[in-house]
């Protein structure tokens, strides 16, 4: 018999995830040095790890035959303390992507329906699928959220909505005001997923603890990946209910965090000056991407993450021959965006050579 009868029927029809190649697979493919890449594709903290975190993680590392910290006891205090709230409220994922999957694991089942926004970051729809839920896409309005037609697209089916802001691919955020009306118009049957894996790269960002502290279905999902430069350690959190965050634990896979990736988030989290420089250095950066695109006469969407669209045309092309070149970035036509790439804020000289490379074959 063959295994593929052997599996259930929707794992066939399951899209699969695809990341954007590391800089050594397309160093074998086009022949190139690996040390003259420039990866500008998955939106990662072009500045390097926070510095405290590697610290800590080497330290870690001289007690690896030992198991994780299953619960991250030490994690989530700190995290407790940041966020001042109860340690009980805070859960801890592989990831923010893993919590992404929890939530599926405890909320998501056949015929419920989940609402998001279209393009918006694609594992929304790959959870929704896993679990035989039913995504309910809603085009966004010139590259932003419209939460109104959000509200008008949540029916008794509804059971989830996932907002991230900013919104990956397009870079664009909703304000606190709107988010704050948005959730309270939604009905009690629903849960708000707010992913603010790019908020600290805002000014002000919205601070949702108030929906929490009202009983509102809201949990809030962070990641230590963007501005603390730990996207190979894979650590994430959530804050929620006290209930909530107890269902995700019954879901949870024990030792889900790994031990370096606990004690580097836990350094990183004192790491404040680098934070803030990396905000500071991605908001310089964004405006020279944004005046070197405008000198080329190209269209962008005005981005308050570490990326940025651009309107190029021949997306497809114009990824590949950048992509010859030694810089990668994000073709956008898995997004139905293939007149689009999305460019990661790199150094300013990396988007210097960005910019250089881009007049060149657009």
């Amino acid at each position: 018999m063959n295994v593929l009868s052997l599996s259930k029927g929707a794992v066939l029809s399951q899209p699969v995830y695809e990341p954007g190649k590391p800089i050594e697979d397309v160093a074998r493919e086009l022949g190139l040095d690996p040390a003259t890449i420039i990866k500008l594709a998955s939106n990662e903290n072009p500045f390097g790890p926070s510095p405290r975190a590697v610290e800590a993680a080497r330290k870690a590392l001289t007690q690896a035959e030992l198991y994780p910290d299953g619960g991250c006891v030490v994690l989530r205090q700190k995290l407790a303390k940041h966020l001042a709230l109860p340690p009980e409220q805070v859960v801890v994922g592989n990831g923010s992507n893993e919590l992404l999957e929890l939530v599926g694991h405890v909320f998501l089942g056949l015929g419920d329906e989940v609402v998001m926004g279209n393009p918006s970051f694609i594992v929304y729809k790959l959870v929704t699928l896993l679990f035989g839920a039913t995504p309910v896409e809603v085009p966004l309005v010139k590259h932003r959220h419209d939460l109104g037609l959000l509200l008008e697209a949540v029916t008794p089916r509804t059971k989830m909505v996932f907002l991230p802001s900013p919104n990956n691919p397009t870079g664009t955020a909703n304000t606190q005001e709107e988010i704050f009306a948005f959730v309270r118009s939604l009905p009690e049957h629903v849960v708000f997923v707010y992913d603010e894996a790019y908020s600290e790269f805002l000014d002000n960002p919205p601070d949702l603890r108030p929906l929490i502290k009202e009983g509102r279905h809201v949990i809030c999902l962070r990641t230590f990946s963007k501005i603390y430069g730990l996207a190979a350690l894979r650590v994430g959190y959530g804050y929620c209910s006290a209930e909530m965050a107890g269902l995700l634990n019954r879901v949870r896979q024990p030792f889900n965090v790994n031990a370096i990736g606990q004690a580097a988030a836990i350094a990183a989290l004192d790491d404040e000056a680098f934070a803030a420089k990396c905000a500071q250095d991605n908001r310089a950066g964004l405006k020279q991407l944004e005046a070197g695109f405008t000198k080329l006469g190209l269209e962008w969407v005005p981005s308050v993450a570490n990326f940025i669209l651009v309107k190029v045309g021949d997306g497809g092309r114009i990824f590949a021959e950048l992509q010859k070149r030694g810089i990668i970035v994000r073709p956008m036509r898995a997004y139905g965006m293939p007149e689009w790439l999305r460019i990661t804020v790199g150094t300013s000289s990396q988007n210097e050579r960005l910019l250089a490379e881009l007049a060149k074959v657009k």
